[in-house]
């Protein structure tokens, strides 16, 4: 089945609407990258393990009172009461509240959506106090159809992901057309809703450095209702 412009619906992405962006959210990001940075253990993803994201992770990047500082300030930008973490995919580690660093081998940027089973919205904190280019933060995607003209942006329900959208069984980097970018600045913080084609703008660093990698504290949430 190829895909057609009503493939994935479209919606024009709004800065506090669709996503938000807060810089400085941490009161001691130096502490927090050094923390993560020295992780003395990490889970290997892509492409060493069968795991749809990239590099390599390691839990509890933030300790509970910096956590409680950002979820503070997501639940007054979302309007909810309350959060929920993401809980444990089957067969699969939790992502939430993980340090992730890409670099050298592993770094290739994949346009995805997080899937809605999981969680409604997700968020990206950039720790690498001096990352070698801002263009390496996080970008949002529209569909390039095969004549050229664009198309969605959205998964759309029932789809919990990409993959299972009918065209998309051989997915790859040319059908996407970069249509917003959030650059890569030390302790800021993006919120995104967790339906929006999305990945990293790019990553960089090198497979024997780990200080030279990109690194990132990455975060799901489930909003609790009531």
């Amino acid at each position: 089945m190829s895909l057609r412009p009503d493939t994935l619906p479209y919606r024009k992405l709004e800065l506090g609407k669709d996503y938000w962006i807060k810089d400085g959210i941490l009161g001691d990001p130096d502490s927090v990258a050094q923390r993560c940075f020295s992780k003395p253990a990490w889970i290997l993803g892509a492409p060493r393990r069968q795991e749809p994201w990239p590099g390599m992770r390691a839990p509890d990047a933030l300790e509970q009172r910096e956590l409680a500082v950002l979820e503070e300030w997501v639940l007054a930008q979302i309007k909810v009461t309350a959060l929920r973490g993401q809980d444990s995919p089957p067969d699969r580690l939790t992502g939430h509240n993980n340090a992730q660093l890409v670099g050298g081998a592993d770094a290739v940027s994949r346009p995805h959506v997080d899937s809605s089973t999981l969680c409604d919205y997700a968020a990206v904190l950039y720790l690498h106090p001096c990352p070698p280019t801002k263009h390496s933060g996080t970008s949002f995607f529209r569909l390039r159809l095969p004549d050229g003209t664009l198309g969605g942006n959205i998964c759309p329900a029932p789809y919990e992901s990409l993959s299972q959208i009918p065209g998309f069984e051989q997915s790859d980097l040319t059908q996407w057309e970069e249509e917003l970018e959030v650059p890569n600045v030390y302790n800021r913080l993006v919120l995104y809703k967790s339906d929006i084609v999305h990945s990293a703008t790019s990553y960089f660093g090198w497979d024997h450095e780990v200080f030279s990698k990109r690194l990132t504290a990455v975060f799901f949430w489930k909003t609790v209702k009531g």
